[in-house]
């Protein structure tokens, strides 16, 4: 006979391939249901950008029909439930599991790009995702969404005005190129530049996000500080080139997150402009700007290489159109569709294993 107890000690069996732990233990397991020979359950996967997908299933049939017998007749729902790990200041964006800094030490490595098609990604995952543009004073997230001509509407909320976020390919986008000529330069000094981005934090209708992204400008500053010191970060991302130049100021920019007093974890390291590929020679890979840096770098620190983003003229074409190219299904879509699941990956391993997200209270 057939029994709830029976399905769950055969699931027992069955780990997690990130987490290390079995699914019955990590709650992963739902609504089992039993009519004679047929079993029917419920796998909830921590991020619905899971690469294992399909691992995680083959592994739930072979258990099922070891312990119970090939003539079992059994249906497997996958669905996902991002996990969060975030404690205190519930009074900024309660609603967000997860906060992500997108960081690089040098500008001109193709953050923004990065960052725009990974929220893309995700987003083409099923996930619910935002992106705070907090590029203060060069936005160019607007550019390419292709919404920079764009004005959020604002309604009011207990005497206090709110921000409804423009949306674009499923993406909620908050940038000051909505708020100013996209011909006037923003000049400001530090603290006011670090109000607006409370501002978009504070003032923003964001409603329930897995990821929001946050497209921090180069180098290290008030604003990355303002970050951390206002809402938990789940943790940081670090965008590279191969070359030593490039790398020599991402481990600055690695160094801060992790400083003590700081100590935001580092969830990767992605390597952009890796390689370029000719449209005509697609299989060709030139290393124009070194190879291995990124991996190099992601060693030396103990972090994962979160991906490789290749060189070539559809990325740049997709930035000026304002049409991210992850929405393409060739070799550079799938790159950054690899760089979403493992950022993925990473989230959920993090929030497993680690201590509870907190903002930064020491002051600084």
């Amino acid at each position: 006979m057939i029994t709830q107890d029976i399905i769950l000690k055969a699931l027992s069996t069955v780990q997690d391939p990130d987490l290390k732990r079995d699914l019955v233990t990590l709650g992963m397991i739902r609504d089992i249901a039993i009519n004679g020979k047929k079993v029917t359950f419920t796998v909830v996967l921590t991020t619905p950008a899971c690469p294992l997908k399909e691992v995680i299933r083959k592994s739930c049939e072979e258990a099922i029909l070891k312990f119970l017998g090939s003539d079992v007749e059994l249906n497997i729902t996958m669905t996902s439930s991002v996990t969060s790990s975030r404690a205190g200041n519930a009074a900024f964006l309660p609603k967000v599991k997860n906060i992500i800094a997108v960081a690089s030490g040098k500008g001109g490595v193709g953050k923004s790009t990065v960052t725009s098609n990974l929220a893309v990604a995700l987003s083409q995952c099923n996930a619910k995702v935002g992106l705070i543009d907090a590029d203060i004073y060069g936005p160019s997230i607007p550019v390419m969404f292709n919404c920079e001509d764009s004005k959020p509407a604002v309604y009011q909320e207990d005497g206090k005005n709110i921000i409804i976020p423009i949306q674009r390919y499923g993406i909620k986008i908050m940038s000051i190129g909505f708020l100013a000529p996209s011909d006037s330069a923003i000049v400001w000094r530090g603290p006011m530049a670090s109000s607006a981005l409370k501002q978009f934090i504070s003032d923003v209708d964001w409603g329930e996000l897995d990821y929001l992204l946050i497209d921090l400008p180069p180098g290290t500053s008030d604003i990355h500080l303002t970050l951390v010191q206002t809402v938990p970060v789940t943790g940081a991302i670090i965008v590279t080139t191969p070359q030593k130049v490039a790398l020599a100021d991402a481990k600055k920019g690695l160094s801060m997150f992790r400083q003590p007093q700081i100590n935001v974890p580092v969830l990767g390291i992605v390597e952009n402009m890796a390689y370029f590929t000719p449209a005509e020679l697609p299989e060709n890979k030139y290393y124009i700007f070194g190879k291995g840096g990124g991996q190099e770098l992601a060693d030396k620190y103990e972090v994962p290489l979160l991906g490789e983003i290749p060189l070539v003229q559809s990325i740049r074409e997709g930035g000026d159109l304002g049409v991210p190219i992850v929405m393409e299904d060739d070799v550079t879509g799938n790159a950054f569709m690899t760089l979403a699941e493992n950022l993925a990956r990473q989230v959920a391993i993090r929030n497993a294993n680690a201590d509870k997200t907190k903002v930064v209270e020491m002051k600084l």
